[in-house]
């Protein structure tokens, strides 16, 4: 593994969820994180809670200068580069019948395009360290939910595309792999209008805890133990991993 001392690592959608929580694991480690997210105060928040070792970048995924900001943010503050973490997207769900074609164009700039394109403008510095790129898919792509079908095709996407990056990138030294979590309450269910509050969402997800074997749903700590480990580890890239507690397996414990 990568030493996590110093590791530096820039998280796109930092400000919440799962971003928030892959910064917090890494920089108790030792890393060095650079958050970036659309609202400030989310990533003054998180920032505040992390301490010296995170720094902060407003800006938006999709847009081609925020991009280039985030970029040279992370390596000012980590003194280069040694990790991706493309974390930031949004969820669209609704009948087939019913989908607007443009706002599933949108999506898929949010949660492909934008971190294809983030990845390209990381790669000069990664190579210089050896460093990875972890993208997130999800169970979408495991277990089918109807009415889905524009966020699950995103992340089918996303795992392809870390495989083929893999291969493309291995040359350079850099790694890439694809961290697919299940059930963990974050905003992005909340903006999709799934639900109109944070424990509106929870608890529908809590109802679901009897299609997990392991008998609960997730954390953004359960999801950051699995981004540590393949941002770090040296020989392994092109690999998915399936952080679900066992929903992707179709069982349900009565």
């Amino acid at each position: 593994m990568q030493e996590a001392d110093g590791f530096s690592v820039l998280i796109t959608g930092g400000g919440s969820g799962l971003g928030a929580g892959i910064a917090q694991y890494m920089a108790d480690k030792g890393a060095r994180v650079t958050i970036s997210g659309r609202r400030v105060e989310k990533l003054e928040e998180v920032a505040a809670q992390i301490g010296p070792a995170c720094a902060i970048c407003v800006g938006d995924v999709a847009n081609a200068g925020d991009r280039a900001h985030m970029i040279d943010t992370a390596v000012a503050h980590g003194g280069g580069l040694q990790g991706l973490a493309n974390v930031a997207g949004n969820m669209l769900r609704g009948p087939i019948t019913e989908l607007d074609p443009d706002e599933v164009l949108d999506l898929m700039n949010t949660n492909v395009v934008a971190g294809m394109a983030l990845t390209g403008l990381a790669t000069p510095h990664l190579e210089k360290q050896g460093g990875s790129v972890l993208f997130i898919g999800s169970v979408h792509t495991r277990r089918a939910f109807p009415g889905a079908s524009p966020y699950a095709a995103t992340k089918g996407a996303v795992e392809t595309l870390s495989q083929v990056l893999a291969a493309e990138l291995g040359p350079k030294g850099i790694r890439v792999n694809c961290l697919l979590p299940g059930a963990v309450p974050t905003e992005i269910n909340v903006r999709a209008g799934l639900a109109s509050s944070d424990a509106e969402n929870r608890a529908r997800l809590q109802s679901m805890t009897a299609e997990h074997p392991l008998g609960r749903i997730g954390t953004p700590q359960d999801i950051a133990e699995a981004a540590d480990y393949l941002m770090r580890a040296e020989w392994t890239t092109g690999t998915s991993v399936v952080v679900d507690g066992g929903l992707a397996l179709g069982v349900t414990h009565k």
